[in-house]
């Protein structure tokens, strides 16, 4: 596993995300070494649909991308449907893209990165149901665990979380990908 000792990691979510596709990936980041940081459109805490919490680090309308090493964006279609219709958090998704750093997204996460306009002519996974949308975003979508497309990891369900994880590490390990852009 990459050693990833002095990363700054963001986790962008609001309430209703998966609570799984957040403790999974935060868990893995930090014990490769990360400082994982949570970045909400709102402060205090959030609450995944299955009752976790988490304390929020910063407000997305004041965090920037410059601070972070890499992204990642756990799904819940209500969190998921919440971070695409704000615009602060979408700019500081496409963000990560325009400075090459990594991102990790899973499940219905994947909404935000159409409303980012950052697909075109990348290959993705992502739940089922999100295939039309991504495709109309430009990007080619495939039924995988997990897909890694210069620094873009993706995969489709909680049951995917062992292969998301390990690439999720990986791609941070690497660094700034030029394949990655807005």
């Amino acid at each position: 596993m990459a050693e990833l000792n002095g990363k700054k990691v963001a986790f962008l979510l609001t309430d209703g995300f998966e609570d799984s596709e957040l403790t999974g990936p935060w868990e893995a980041v930090t014990d490769a070494g990360a400082e994982a940081l949570l970045v909400s459109p709102g402060d205090g805490t959030v609450t995944g649909k299955n009752g976790h919490e988490q304390r929020v680090y910063t407000a997305v309308a004041t965090a920037d991308a410059e601070d972070f090493d890499a992204l990642v964006l756990p799904g819940g279609v209500v969190n998921a449907d919440h971070l695409r219709m704000d615009q602060s958090a979408v700019a500081f998704a496409k963000a990560f893209f325009s400075a090459g750093k990594p991102v990790s997204v899973i499940c219905h996460g994947a909404w935000i990165l159409t409303e980012a306009d950052v697909l075109r002519d990348r290959t993705i996974t992502s739940y089922p149901s999100l295939r039309t949308d991504l495709r109309n975003a430009g990007a080619t979508w495939v039924d995988r665990e997990v897909v890694v497309d210069d620094g873009l990891v993706s995969s489709r369900t909680p049951d995917d979380l062992p292969a998301f994880n390990a690439k999720t590490v990986e791609e941070i390990g690497e660094g700034v990908h030029a394949g990655q852009h807005a």
